[in-house]
């Protein structure tokens, strides 16, 4: 990334992911897909076995491996896709590289991640995460995507709005991680505004640390 990066050069990998997978996709794999996304808001990613995702759509190992490969990607696939359910969160880095100030952006970001609808999605999240630790050769690819994606197009926006790329590579970092940290303290069930009030204290003294270039 440097400095001269505007905000037409690139999308949310998000989309540009999505858009690469129906590239090659079948209507067929749509279907069982979707139906997979279903179980999944539904019960859940923990111990979900090829056969158990296989039977409760109605179909079997075969065609699942057919059209997937394996169980990790009919469940990183499902994960990806799963995000289109929930309209604040798949559209929420369109609203964060708008034109309103950028405090309240970010302010306006927390607020789609912490939405009440929006849970489902983060417990797959948090759930998925857990099971890439625990088979970090199998996940790999999950991991570097959920530790990357988020963080390199808010690093884009913050370029954008002026910063260095060194800093915003920093500070989108740091919020990102604040997002991560401050989203499974609400799944525990910590007050939804304390969490807000400690992101919004959190953002304004990490981003006064950095001097846009202009």
């Amino acid at each position: 990334m440097d400095d001269s990066t505007t905000a037409g050069e690139r999308r949310p990998q998000h989309h540009v992911e999505l858009d690469e997978r129906r590239a090659t996709s079948t209507p067929e794999r749509e279907r069982l897909l979707g139906l997979v996304v279903d179980l999944i808001l539904r019960d859940g990613v923990i111990d979900l076995s090829l056969s158990a995702i296989s039977r409760a759509i109605g179909s079997n190992n075969r065609m699942m491996l057919y059209y997937f490969g394996s169980k990790e990607q009919i469940l990183y696939d499902a994960s990806v896709l799963a995000l289109e359910r929930f309209p604040r969160l798949v559209t929420m880095f369109d609203r964060l590289a708008g034109p309103e100030p950028l405090l309240e952006r970010l302010d306006d970001a927390w607020l789609d991640l912490a939405d009440p609808e929006n849970r489902p999605y983060l417990v797959i999240f948090f759930q998925r995460f857990g099971m890439a630790m625990r088979d970090r050769e199998q996940w790999h690819s999950y991991i570097d995507r959920a530790t990357r994606f988020w963080a390199e197009d808010l690093a884009q926006i913050l370029v954008v709005d002026g910063y260095r790329a060194h800093d915003a590579v920093v500070a989108a970092t740091q919020i990102v991680a604040m997002w991560r940290g401050l989203q499974f303290a609400l799944l525990a069930g910590a007050d939804p505004e304390v969490l807000r009030s400690g992101y919004a204290e959190g953002v304004r003294g990490l981003l006064a640390r950095y001097a846009p270039l202009r």
